[in-house]
């Protein structure tokens, strides 16, 4: 059921996208532009339209759904503007299919930061979390057009990946999660490709060494950014190992294997980053 929640947030965002020219879209070209059924376009309309987006219908032969006024947003006009989001990552870098899942887990992120209601995805008790899981691996599933199940199944491997970094860090910490839940998305991303097992734990490793210094200071719009560097280094991760490249044991935090590399990542964000949290709590709270 949450996968499905999720599919269908990607689903909506897109439907703002392809709304967001200001021309009228038919309900029957929507539903096959989103592969979904016209049914399900009038929900997502209704469901975005109680969180503050306003779509026009027009009637007639030559009807459909418009947005007139990009001001009518309210309040999710943050989703595809802001500096983190989609909208700057891909004009900045590209269309691609790498950039469109930091773009979307991005502004995902910066949409509820500011206030978005829309029913979401949770990976240990996080939405930021679970979307950082979900949406990047729901964007490479779309690219390489593979089957449901197969994204279903690199979004469990992506999800549990992620709850087993988590377990080691324990429910609070200084440690920030958007690390642990791309590093699940790596890894749901590596078997998107038909990759062997090899592949999916040094996808792990070498996230885990990249950004494992990225510190969380509380839930705020920054959390996007955090969250797309997070996806990079993923997606970065990946690619090293597929060009021969690794971090070893010795390197850091790495150890000899990837779960003795969990493990001591654990243990930073458990015991190493008690003081740490103290400090950038007494910081934000200007004592």
């Amino acid at each position: 059921l949450k996968v499905v929640k999720m599919s269908k947030i990607a689903n909506m965002l897109n439907m703002i996208q392809i709304l967001k020219d200001k021309k009228i879209h038919s309900i029957q070209s929507l539903a096959e532009k989103l592969e979904v059924s016209e049914r399900m376009i009038r929900q997502y309309k209704n469901e975005l339209e109680e969180a503050g987006i306003y779509i026009d219908s027009v009637t007639g032969k030559y009807g459909g759904y418009k947005i007139d006024d990009e001001n009518k947003f309210l309040g999710l006009n943050n989703v595809l503007n802001r500096v983190v989001n989609s909208k700057v990552l891909l004009k900045s870098f590209g269309n691609d299919v790498k950039n469109k899942a930091k773009a979307y887990a991005a502004a995902g992120s910066d949409a509820r930061m500011n206030g978005c209601e829309l029913p979401v995805v949770i990976n240990s008790g996080s939405g930021n979390q679970g979307m950082t899981c979900s949406l990047p691996v729901i964007i490479y599933a779309q690219e390489l057009k593979v089957s449901k199940e197969k994204m279903f199944r690199a979004l469990a491997l992506s999800n549990l990946v992620a709850i087993h970094e988590k377990s080691g860090i324990g429910t609070l910490s200084a440690y920030c999660g958007a690390v642990s839940a791309a590093t699940g998305a790596g890894a749901g991303i590596a078997y998107l490709y038909d990759e062997d097992y090899q592949a999916v734990i040094h996808t792990i490793v070498n996230t885990l060494a990249n950004v494992s210094g990225i510190v969380c200071d509380g839930a705020k719009a920054s959390c996007a950014a955090k969250i797309a560097s997070s996806v990079d280094a993923a997606i970065l991760g990946y690619h090293m190992y597929k060009n021969g490249q690794e971090f070893k044991s010795g390197d850091g935090l790495v150890m000899e294997n990837v779960e003795a590399t969990i493990q001591s990542v654990g243990r930073l964000g458990r015991e190493g980053m008690r003081e740490t949290n103290k400090e950038i709590i007494k910081m934000m709270i200007h004592e």
